[in-house]
């Protein structure tokens, strides 16, 4: 029966859910202190425990963000708008089980600044009701989730400065799992935490930094984009020019406080973050591709992968892929040769999108899955081509940046706002059954130790030798397939050339 009340005690008070179709569910629980006021730029502080039951049956507040953005591209509506947005949900199929069931951690794409945990294709009802317990989160987004100014900066010790809010936030969620878990039959012992897009170079992230060991056990990385994160003097320059468009010369940090938490997303596009953490400060000390390039992550498991049109996100920002050829046909004509004959595209559309693809998602896989090896851990990397059955005369080139989510958390059947005239078909619904099969075997089964996945096709960890990359679908079509040194010579000449390719632009 739906919504039956249900009342579980955790660390900070008791919280009272309910019962979806046989799986238990609490919405909107405060995993820290809402940000506000004089806790706005600030490390998440805890909760303040409660004494009656808390209702746990109703979305928490989403942060601050352009809701038109978010229902357009990012999943659907994030619900109500706040700066005291520091929630997170849970699903879990048994309270009491026999054995503690293996935890998996959504974190949210969005460029971080849109999304929310609640967004319909993210329910995780579908993935608990096959054995693990699943935990969605809200976090800080866009200048409330990262920002620098010399006057927050003075505030802290130094070498202790803080300027990625969003990923303590983060950090903060997986204390509360942690401390939590246990209560909804989760094992704190063995948590996935897994994102697309900026939820993937969240994974990333927090593999990168010193603040989040011991908080997970495994990782998922999902369309992690390859761009650099921000420099803090960049980013401090950023925040002065913030505090200039506001009229303030000289901020403190008071007046930047006082500053309405709504009116940070409706910047000029030349003041906005970029979809990158900032790099340089006590949460992430050293730039993400720095860390992989030099094999210091932390040593969890991770499967990583992308899609075949990522492209099309590229697309969407105003971005032309073709531009790229153009450019190097004129400035390099020898370079862009070598490019065709390793693509076998004559093509320029087709080409641009694909040397995009993977210059921006592609070669970050293959960073990190090289970065596994060598740190002695491994690493699986994925390739997903699959295109629902409705949408292949729309998605011409591949599988669309963020096409894999429904697939991964098997929310098919979940309101599809921008696929409503292209409902998904029950091949469809059997295809995300098989996918999420192995993102689960990984949670389940993944360990420092593992050789492989099980799965209807064993999926073997990465290494340089046999270069194994798992495909899911090919040209659209259902199939899933592992290929050997699948795209190796066009990836690593992108790694080369990449530093020269971004200063073509």
């Amino acid at each position: 029966m739906k919504n039956e009340p249900l009342r579980i005690h955790t660390a900070e008070g008791a919280l009272r859910g309910a019962i979806d179709e046989g799986i238990f569910v609490f919405k909107g629980i405060p995993y820290a202190a809402p940000p506000v006021g004089a806790l706005r730029w600030r490390t998440p502080k805890p909760v303040t425990p409660w004494k009656e039951v808390r209702d746990a049956t109703h979305w928490g507040n989403a942060s601050w963000q352009h809701r038109e953005q978010c229902v357009l591209a990012g999943g659907g509506d994030p619900g109500h708008l706040s700066e005291d947005c520091l929630y997170l949900n849970v699903w879990s199929p048994e309270i009491q089980p026999s054995r503690p069931l293996p935890v998996m951690v959504w974190i949210h794409g969005g460029g971080f600044t849109i999304g929310a945990g609640s967004l319909h294709p993210y329910n995780g009802k579908a993935l608990a009701a096959r054995g693990v317990v699943v935990v969605t989160l809200n976090y800080r987004l866009g200048h409330l989730g990262f920002f620098a100014h010399p006057a927050l900066d003075a505030e802290y010790p130094s070498g202790e400065v803080v300027n990625n809010f969003a990923l303590l936030d983060q950090i903060a969620a997986l204390q509360w799992v942690q401390r939590n878990i246990a209560s909804f039959g989760g094992d704190r012992r063995n948590v996935t935490i897994f994102g697309e897009s900026s939820g993937g170079r969240s994974v990333l992230s927090l593999f990168a930094s010193p603040l989040a060991a011991g908080l997970f056990h495994k990782g998922i990385v999902q369309s992690a984009y390859s761009l650099p994160d921000k420099k803090r003097q960049d980013a401090l320059a950023s925040g002065v020019a913030v505090a200039h468009h506001f009229g303030l010369e000289n901020a403190s940090a008071e007046e930047l406080r006082a500053l309405p938490a709504d009116s940070f997303w409706s910047l000029p596009v030349r003041l906005g973050n970029g979809p990158v953490a900032i790099a340089g400060d006590r949460v992430l000390p050293k730039p993400v591709v720095e860390v992989f390039a030099a094999a210091r992550q932390h040593r969890y498991p991770l499967m990583i992968g992308y899609n075949s049109d990522e492209a099309s996100v590229l697309e969407y920002f105003g971005v032309d892929p073709t531009a790229t050829i153009t450019t190097l046909r004129q400035r390099r004509p020898l370079l862009l040769k070598l490019i065709k004959s390793l693509y076998d595209e004559h093509d320029d559309h087709r080409l641009g999108r694909k040397v995009a693809r993977d210059m921006a998602f592609g070669t970050l896989t293959w960073l990190a899955v090289h970065a596994q090896h060598q740190r002695g851990v491994p690493g699986w990397r994925y390739y997903f081509d699959y295109v629902s059955e409705n949408s292949r005369d729309l998605c011409r080139y591949g599988s669309w940046h963020g096409n894999e989510i429904p697939y991964v958390m098997d929310t098919l059947t979940a309101e599809n706002v921008q696929m409503a005239d292209r409902p998904f078909t029950d091949n469809d619904r059997q295809f995300a059954r098989r996918i999420s099969e192995y993102w689960l075997r990984f949670a389940h089964d993944a360990s420092e130790f593992s050789h492989q996945l099980q799965g209807e096709v064993i999926w073997p960890a990465w290494h340089p030798g046999a270069d194994v990359t798992l495909r899911f679908g090919i040209k659209g079509e259902a199939a899933i397939v592992t290929q050997h040194r699948f795209m190796r010579l066009r990836l690593r000449l992108l790694r080369l050339l990449m530093r020269a390719m971004v200063k073509l632009k």
